[in-house]
């Protein structure tokens, strides 16, 4: 089937109306009519071909693995959804299945590598996938995950990355009542890893390089904003975190946030900076540390993610926009002008503004 989308044909050339192909829903497929779509920093790396040396783009490129939409077909062996269910997609589409990882429910960590929801390997088209910046998507049902009727859909969608990509690190680090843990950077990852330390009742503390953040910052849930480039503010947090979560894309320094942490505590990076950070040997050996990474979230725990969303009332803070100001969206987004997402209305695809 032919559907309206936003793509991009080449590196340089801007996002642009396209009509892209979607597979006619299989057994175990449902169809889903995409109401909402957010905009990752990804996207516009995948877009613009800025990760070339680790995962070259494939034009025609449709962006968007931030989905929520409203189930209209399923195949007729799908148990989990019906027509009418509210629905969403992250980053993921399939994997292997079969490897230990897999086998976890840990799909974003499969030996074969998962198919993401665009620029992977289509298992069935022979071309590779196509994402959320578009009328419809179809995907297989393992691969979908239920959004309650009760949901802000549009705040909702960023947290199929932006949320999972916070909650697993927090969750596999147990981060709870009686931990300190340390939020670097307040935009689209950051803000949402705050709402969750803090939900998961740590004491939370954010870091970040902007003074114009602090209010925001207390406002979404941290007991304390330090200003990074205030060396006695740094200075009175040596040695004190239990976890600390780095959200931040930039280059930026880690020695100065492997010094504030204690005796066996982490840093975890979920943020992707473009080029290596140099980590001074000391800064992991005296007292000993972690340094560590976190990919998404599987299945299973993006689901549980948004199931604790709904619990705690937490949503994504966001700016709805429709889809022909995706560009100007980008630009901004290299700003750090917005606060905190972006979420495109994907009814300005039909009616055209």
């Amino acid at each position: 089937m032919t559907t309206k989308a936003y793509a991009a044909q080449s590196a340089t050339t801007p996002l642009a109306p396209a009509t892209i192909t979607r597979r006619e829903p299989l057994p175990t497929d449902v169809q889903i009519e995409i109401l909402y779509c957010g905009v990752c920093h990804s996207d516009l790396h995948q877009a613009r071909d800025e990760w070339n040396q680790f995962v070259p783009t494939q034009y025609p490129c449709v962006p968007g693995h931030e989905i929520v939409g409203r189930v209209t077909r399923v195949g007729d062996k799908v148990g989990k959804f019906k027509a009418g269910d509210f629905a969403a997609v992250g980053c993921m589409v399939d994997s292997c299945r079969a490897c230990p990882n897999c086998a976890q429910g840990l799909e974003q960590y499969c030996h074969q590598f998962p198919t993401f929801t665009y620029n992977s390997a289509d298992k069935h088209s022979g071309s590779h996938t196509l994402g959320g910046y578009s009328e419809q998507i179809v995907v297989d049902e393992s691969f979908a995950v239920k959004v309650s009727d009760k949901a802000n859909l549009a705040a909702t969608a960023p947290l199929l990355c932006a949320g999972i990509t916070t909650y697993s690190p927090l969750r596999h680090w147990k981060v709870g009542p009686g931990k300190k843990v340390g939020i670097v950077g307040l935009g689209g990852l950051g803000h949402m890893g705050v709402k969750f330390a803090n939900a998961m009742g740590a004491h939370v503390v954010l870091f970040t390089t902007s003074p114009g953040k602090v209010a925001d910052g207390k406002r979404l849930g941290a007991h304390e904003v330090v200003v990074s480039t205030d060396e006695a503010a740094m200075a009175a947090h040596r040695g004190s975190f239990d976890f600390i979560l780095d959200c931040v894309s930039a280059q930026h320094d880690l020695n100065s946030y492997l010094g504030l942490l204690k005796l066996d505590g982490t840093h975890c990076l979920v943020g992707a900076p473009e080029k290596p950070m140099p980590v001074a040997a000391f800064s992991l050996l005296m007292p000993r540390k972690n340094l560590a990474g976190s990919g998404i979230g599987g299945i299973a725990e993006t689901q549980e993610m948004l199931d604790f969303c709904a619990r705690h009332g937490i949503s994504s803070d966001i700016e709805l926009i429709p889809i022909q100001k995706v560009n100007e969206a980008y630009d901004r987004l290299l700003k750090g002008d917005v606060r905190y997402r972006f979420v495109i209305d994907m009814a300005s695809l039909k009616t055209g503004n």
